[in-house]
């Protein structure tokens, strides 16, 4: 017991100093001077100046990136979290044929690759007149983090005591009213757990936001760091720089908010 204690010890702490490694890095990398960012043998301590931030907002326009990527992952999180609120509690309570197999096709339509959905996506869009434009990234952002959101809210649906609704019927409540006035704030934790993921899906996603935003005045700051240009070279220093202010907003949101996601996550795995 002892020896497997130490073996998965040490298994947790490698696999957490791996994930940390390259944040830590372009942390690093966005605190030095050019000459550092280009010094070899690299330099790991940094002169600590915010020289790069600043070329990153001035020169590179970040914080317009950052205006569309709050835009943008704001409404999806929004919108899904109303439809998987009532797709949730729909195939958590009421009765209805074929739950398992609505269940079964939301979790295949998650797993499908973006790159095979991509034309249809693009021809749908282009039709509408949606290219370039906010509605045209949020409708398949919406579409493809609604799975993830119905599957979590659904799970801590089935958690809560249905003599809570037994007793809202009785008072003369409808099923939105039970459900908004009474199931949503108890089943908070499984709404917020949701609205984070919701959220960091919609923050962090580039394939999509790379086809659909051709134009620098509607693309988010996944697209517009990885654009950043120089004139001769890439501009590591400014990347570093922006991908820090981009990572740290969501690595502070998980951490202050573990405990809710992890039991949002885990709701509905034990029973009784």
């Amino acid at each position: 017991m002892r020896f497997s204690r130490v073996l998965f010890t040490g298994a947790t702490v490698m696999v957490v100093v791996l994930s940390l490694l390259p944040f830590v890095w372009f942390a690093d990398t966005s605190l030095k001077t050019e000459k550092e960012v280009t010094s070899i043998p690299p330099v790991l301590l940094p002169s600590g100046t915010l020289d790069f931030y600043r070329s990153s907002i001035e020169h590179y326009d970040l914080l317009h990136f950052i205006k569309n990527s709050l835009i943008v992952a704001g409404s999806t999180t929004f919108i899904t979290i109303m439809l998987a609120i009532l797709a949730g509690y729909a195939l958590a309570r009421l009765r209805m044929r074929y739950k398992g197999v609505v269940m079964g096709a939301l979790l295949a339509v998650s797993m499908f690759p973006q790159i095979s959905i991509a034309g249809p996506v693009w021809r749908i869009l282009q039709h509408l007149g949606w290219l370039n434009s906010y509605q045209g990234l949020i409708a398949p952002y919406v579409t493809l983090t609604l799975p993830l959101g119905v599957w979590v809210l659904a799970s801590f649906f089935r958690e809560l005591p249905a003599e809570l609704e037994d007793a809202a019927r009785i008072d003369g409540c409808g099923h939105l009213q039970t459900l908004f006035r009474i199931i949503v704030p108890l089943a908070a934790p499984g709404v917020f757990t949701a609205a984070i993921l919701v959220f960091i899906y919609a923050w962090n996603e580039f394939f999509f936001a790379l086809l659909i935003m051709t134009r620098q005045s509607y693309q988010t700051l996944p697209v517009g760091i990885a654009l950043f240009q120089g004139q001769y070279t890439m501009p590591w220093g400014e990347i570093a720089a922006a991908s820090t202010i981009a990572t740290v907003p969501l690595v502070l949101l998980v951490f202050l908010f573990q405990k809710r996601i992890v039991r949002g996550l885990s709701a509905g795995a034990i029973k009784g």
